[in-house]
This record gives structure tokens, sequence and C-alpha cells, in this order.
């Protein structure tokens, strides 16, 4: 099966064997995930100090709808 071939067919993969496939190209390209799945203590007190500031005032931010279609039309235009 050639490289084509190959990309054609991951169009047809579920979600857990398309894990499988990064996986691998991970370990082939020795990119593999280095913390197991753990946040940094950097990450963690980011974190914290965000639900913090949600927990102080919780309707500071905008609606997820909001900032989705913002994003979406700086990414059109």
């Amino acid at each position: 099966m050639g490289k084509v071939e190959i990309l054609a067919a991951l169009a047809d993969l579920k979600a857990d064997e398309l894990a499988e496939v990064q996986a691998k190209l991970d370990e082939l390209t020795g990119e593999t995930w280095r913390d197991d799945g753990e946040l940094s203590a950097d990450d963690k007190t980011a974190l914290d100090a965000a639900l913090a500031d949600y927990q102080k005032s919780p309707d500071a931010g905008s609606p997820w709808e909001e900032v989705k279609t913002r994003i979406q039309d700086k990414l059109r235009g």
C-alpha cells in the first residue's frame, strides 16, 4: 500500500484507530509524550489562577459561541 492509499484510508478510521496510528508515527519519529500526560507545576499553577479568577467573576468572559464566531470570522477574513 502506497502513501496515497494510506492517506485515503485514514478518513475511514475511528478515533481510537487514529490514536493508534498517531502513537506509531510518534514512535517512529521519536516524538512521544515525555510527561506521561501529567501537567507541570507551572501548568497547574496557571490553571488554578484561571479557576480562581473565574470563581471571582464567572460572567467576566464571553460565551463559547461568541468566541467561536470571532475566531471563525478572523480565519475567514
